[in-house]
């Protein structure tokens, strides 16, 4: 198994309405990818940021390849995610 992260930092304020926007975007398309085992979000707010932590679990390479594309271990972002993260 291997297990990839990403992490993203939000303005506390938008912590909640991001939680939501991955719920309806990334969380299913890491779950709708074969091979993908799970994904976890975590979430810790200080200094008026939100930092969130996503821990995915991938059965191959290939999984991971299927869900990112050939430049893996790059992150993938949707259209809307620069409306919340900071960097």
């Amino acid at each position: 198994m291997i297990a990839r992260t990403w992490r993203g930092l939000t303005r506390a304020a938008d912590k909640d309405t991001y939680y939501e926007y991955l719920r309806k975007t990334g969380l299913p398309g890491y779950r709708a990818t074969k091979g993908n085992q799970g994904v976890w979000v975590l979430r810790r707010v200080a200094d008026g940021k939100a930092e969130f932590l996503l821990i995915s679990l991938w059965e191959s390479w290939d999984a991971i390849k299927a869900f990112a594309g050939p430049d893996f271990e790059r992150a993938v972002y949707y259209p809307e995610d620069r409306k919340f993260l900071l960097e």
